[in-house]
């Protein structure tokens, strides 16, 4: 009874480990899940409010909205490209790897452009807008391409499985279109051979209703003349020539 006792024991408490394991996986899945989605909703109203202010406000402040505006999108565009190509091609962890250390310069000059949006001084910030610029280019140029080596890779990849894929399909094309069969070389059949005939009188041809009455009708064939036995009380035949 001990025994029991302690079986279903170990078992209540192994059903309440689990449970707690699947409560906090699941709750740890949801915030990822809000945390996501927050970050990609604050992501979409800063882009908004930026491109907005690249329209209202012409000047330098317009300018830093467009700079921080294409850093963001070329950086975005790429990381999800090369996170995407990693799943199926192992050599792109190098150029993500490389992709790391690039986005470490890239949030420090967006946090800088951040940071000189609230500039007051309008002259300070013209002198250290073509700097800014030229510090952007740079790091949209190489983000640019790290994404496009990408996308020519993954497409070489395709074309080459495309190529080998019109290769076989064009031998299995041919390879139905081969209709024509080899012909037996074996020799041609003979023909039965004809019954030997059982007399040289034997018919050949069947026979009709036509033939069977003409054959019944037909005469017997006339023998040789038989003698008549001579009765007394006949006359004696005279001959021809006494009259």
């Amino acid at each position: 009874m001990e025994a029991v006792l302690t079986v279903i024991a170990l078992l209540f408490v192994l059903c309440l480990v689990l449970g707690v394991y699947a409560t906090v996986k699941a709750v740890g899945a949801a915030k990822r899940g809000v945390d996501r989605t927050i970050a990609q909703a604050r992501r979409t109203v800063e882009d908004t409010t930026l491109r907005a202010r690249t329209l209202t406000q012409p000047g330098p402040a317009g300018e830093l909205a467009e700079l921080r505006l294409r850093l963001r999108t070329s950086m975005r565009a790429t990381q999800d490209a090369l996170h995407a190509g990693v799943t199926e091609d192992e050599s792109l962890k190098e150029a993500l790897g490389l992709f790391k250390r690039l986005s470490a310069h890239g949030h420090e000059l967006d946090a800088e452009l951040r940071r000189l949006e609230a500039e007051p001084d309008r002259h300070a910030l013209v002198s250290r807008l073509p700097e800014l610029r030229e510090r952007t280019e740079r790091v949209t140029r190489s983000a640019d391409s790290l994404r496009w080596a990408a996308h020519d890779r993954a497409r070489r990849f395709a074309d080459d499985d495309l190529d080998a894929l019109s290769a076989q399909i064009d031998v299995e094309a041919g390879a139905l279109r081969h209709w024509t069969r080899e012909q037996p070389t074996g020799s041609a059949p003979s023909w039965p051979e004809a019954p030997a005939p059982e007399a040289a009188s034997s018919q050949t041809w069947p026979e009709t209703p036509e033939s069977r009455t003409a054959r019944e009708h037909t005469p017997p064939a006339l023998g040789p003349r038989t003698q008549r036995p001579a009765y007394p009380w006949q006359r004696k035949p005279r001959p021809e020539s006494t009259r």
